[in-house]
């Protein structure tokens, strides 16, 4: 048994209720592994856990998403050695902690040569680039895609995942310099939806016709703006929440609109085997490998300051990538 620190919620609330907090941690369970943190991934899923848009039970942990060292193995396990370095993206919350027992067949190991912050940083954001653009909406050549905060981890990863499928990428951003960042990361266009109205933007640039997917993160501020900029048939993938639930989508508007199909997919259905989730993260790490995909990490923060993590990324203060360094 160790004594780990980790933060935890008694309640749910704005950033104030993240505390840290020592607790007594039992040697690893049948089929988990003891993991040593040495980076986790910061991510907007858990400011929905931690305010309660995703409820969960008290007192609970945190993050979902974090790179270690294997320092101890329960029984029964097995491809999984001592010493190995292993990262996960999803499950139970609680990776804001330097030791956490894991279930080893959620764990993934990290190729040599990436480093243990770039992991943290890119394995839950790249996986889910990867469920979007390969498998939810398969993104072809030539193809005008609109992708939302794509200033953001996950949506500077997409921009540079897209260019490499050969689409034509078209973010949208919060400010002139976001805008800046977005366009070095993949996008061919970028609209600052600041100043400019984004449906105008993207029917201008699209010759009046409107794109055939749409990846939104922001939700309900941004629902009928992204109706408004698809093509007949056109897909609208809805995978965040940011400013709320977008409204309910009702069948005849789909039609009225252009025969649209609507879903709300999740990493966790797209993992959900062994196998697709070694094959997802393989994508990843070989996209990295190959140099396509370059990991931006702006904001590192001791343990201690996860409140402070959680109020910049809210804020929208944050670009690319925010890492916990325990």
């Amino acid at each position: 048994m160790i004594i780990a620190r980790v933060v935890r919620i008694h309640s749910h609330g704005g950033p104030e209720v993240l505390t840290a907090e020592n607790i007594e941690l039992p040697d690893p369970g049948a089929g988990e592994a003891l993991i040593r943190h040495t980076a986790i991934g910061v991510n907007f899923q858990d400011v929905y856990h931690r305010s309660g848009f995703y409820p969960l039970a008290m007192p609970s942990g945190i993050g979902t998403e974090a790179v270690g060292v294997v320092e101890r193995l329960g029984a029964g396990v097995s491809g999984l050695g001592v010493g190995d370095r292993v990262g996960y993206a999803g499950g139970a919350p609680g990776s804001y902690a330097d030791y956490r027992n894991f279930p080893a067949e959620r764990l993934v190991k990290i190729p040599a040569g990436l480093s243990d912050e770039t992991a943290a940083a890119v394995l839950l954001k790249g996986m889910t680039v990867e469920y979007l653009l390969n498998r939810c909406y398969p993104v072809k050549a030539g193809e005008s895609v609109l992708f939302y905060a794509a200033s953001g981890g996950v949506g500077l990863i997409a921009g540079q995942w897209g260019r490499h499928l050969g689409a034509h990428m078209i973010g949208v951003a919060g400010n002139a310099d976001k805008c800046t960042l977005a366009r070095a990361n993949g996008y061919a266009e970028v609209i600052d939806r600041g100043s400019q109205d984004v449906a105008a933007a993207v029917k201008a640039l699209t010759g009046g016709t409107g794109v055939p997917v749409a990846y939104d993160s922001v939700g309900k501020a941004t629902f009928e703006t992204t109706m408004k900029c698809l093509a007949p048939r056109g897909m609208f993938v809805s995978f965040g929440t940011t400013t709320g639930a977008p409204p309910a989508v009702e069948a005849g508007t789909l039609q009225k609109l252009g025969s649209l199909y609507f879903t709300r997919p999740t990493l966790v259905t797209y993992t959900a085997t062994r196998a697709e989730l070694d094959a997802s993260a393989a994508a990843v790490f070989g996209l990295i490998a190959r140099g396509v995909l370059k990991v931006t990490v702006n904001a590192r923060y001791p343990l201690a300051d996860a409140a402070r993590a959680h109020a910049d990324l809210e804020g929208g203060r944050t670009s690319g990538s925010s890492i916990i360094v325990p």
